[in-house]
């Protein structure tokens, strides 16, 4: 169909369009048009205008060296100069034919011209640098053809022809040695620096999942932190909204609970923000530990909570991440507890010791009645799901879910034994 005759019945010009050849296939059609075009830089043309002056400087330095045999017409002597000649200007196709102008000025050298010895060692030179192993090959063979009939006639021959001929074939050993060499020279290049690039992806890889790791590791951290503040903050607004007639001294010390939960909350965010943008290698906070479990106890009894604590156990401290890990744990079941059983009695227990594991199960009973949610919002159990995550990076495990006396909080970290240097240091 042509520009002016409208699509027939029925068919539309999204269909007409689909019949075009698509932008990638024209696009490869001018890409193979273009495949016969060489498309040389400064430094290519300088390269290949070098190496045909380097023909011309060869044939002529090696003229007064050539056997002529006796009774030779001077004519094909010019014949011979303009064919080398010829040869030296064919140098400038070498990047477009390689293997064809190899083939063709080794035979015309071989056979017809002494002049085209240079131009032909370029050429070998070049398939050998360039070309794949078994074009390679192929040049080679051709250029070595007629080596084992010159040896056979080796008696026969002349020794100025003796020597020419195998100076020859060595120049030509040699342009083909070198080609090889530079070729292996350019893989060993490209594979450097395929490697030097893979290692900069990886150390680009390794930086983000620090990266990553490292917000993930802040995340759990605000979590923990300001959950636990806020929902004491929930609690006590709670407080204050349903009992509105409640005497001045209860209202004065929930509001003065309140501020100093909201002044905690503040200065562990800080903390936290100032950690974020210092980095981690400058974190020089206190962090929690397993004895800080009862002033944890205490504020939320504050909080009119209703928790029994039994544990930690006495003697020994465990090591500061699987104590910080223990913490953590009671910290987000306090949270959790205060959220979806408001009122609802706490039981904590820790129990272990060195050389076996430190166990932390929390409980609470279910809410007493239609108490109502004061404000505990809905978390989509990504605490949990923290915890979990930080009891794996311990070396433990930790299990949640609902049981038979309302909700249980369970987790076991493992407690290695103390080392003996170490603990007299601190003795």
């Amino acid at each position: 169909m042509t520009k002016d005759h409208p699509p027939a019945t029925g068919e539309s010009y999204l269909s007409i369009r689909s019949r075009r050849p698509s932008p990638l296939a024209r696009r490869v059609r001018v890409d193979c048009r273009d495949m016969r075009r060489i498309h040389r830089t400064r430094r290519d043309w300088a390269a290949d205008l070098g190496l045909m002056l380097f023909a011309a400087c060869f044939a002529a330095a090696s003229s007064d060296s050539i056997p002529i045999e006796d009774g030779l017409d001077p004519l094909w002597r010019t014949i011979d100069q303009v064919a080398g000649g010829l040869g030296c200007a064919t140098v400038l196709l070498r990047r477009r034919w390689p293997v064809a102008l190899a083939a063709v000025l080794l035979l015309a050298g071989s056979e017809v011209s002494h002049y085209l010895t240079g131009p032909a060692m370029v050429a070998v030179f070049t398939v050998a640098a360039t070309r794949p192993w078994r074009a390679t090959a192929w040049v080679a063979a051709v250029a070595f053809v007629p080596l084992p009939v010159f040896l056979w006639q080796l008696p026969e021959v002349s020794g100025d022809r003796k020597s020419s001929a195998l100076t020859y074939f060595a120049l030509i050993a040699g342009a083909i040695g070198w080609g090889l060499f530079r070729r292996s020279r350019q893989q060993l290049i490209a594979s450097l620096r395929e490697r030097a690039e893979l290692a900069e992806s990886d150390a680009e890889l390794r930086a983000e999942r620090v990266r990553r790791e490292a917000r993930e590791e802040i995340a759990r951290e605000m979590h923990d932190v300001l959950g636990h503040r806020l929902t004491l903050l929930s609690v006590h607004a709670g407080a204050l909204e349903f009992h509105t007639k409640a005497p001045r001294e209860e209202i004065g010390k929930a509001a003065g609970v309140i501020r100093e939960s909201a002044h905690l909350a503040l200065r562990d965010l800080r903390e936290v923000i100032g950690v974020l943008r210092a980095g981690p290698a400058e974190d020089e906070r206190p962090q929690p530990e397993l004895a800080d479990l009862a002033r944890l106890v205490a504020e939320a009894r504050a909080a009119g909570g209703r928790i029994e604590l039994t544990g930690p156990p006495d003697g020994p401290a465990p090591p500061p991440v699987v104590g910080r890990t223990a913490y953590r744990i009671v910290q987000e079941a306090l949270t959790n507890a205060r959220k979806h059983a408001p009122g609802a009695a706490v039981t904590i227990r820790v129990a272990g010791g060195p050389a076996g594991r430190l166990t932390v199960e929390v409980r609470n009973a279910p809410p007493p009645g239609a108490a109502a949610d004061t404000g505990g919002g809905e978390g989509g159990g990504q605490g949990l799901i923290g915890l979990a995550e930080r009891a794996r990076l311990a070396g433990g495990e930790l299990s949640a879910g609902p049981a038979h006396d309302g909700f249980r909080v369970r987790a076991w970290l493992p407690w290695p034994a103390a080392d003996p240097v170490s603990a007299m240091g601190q003795g």
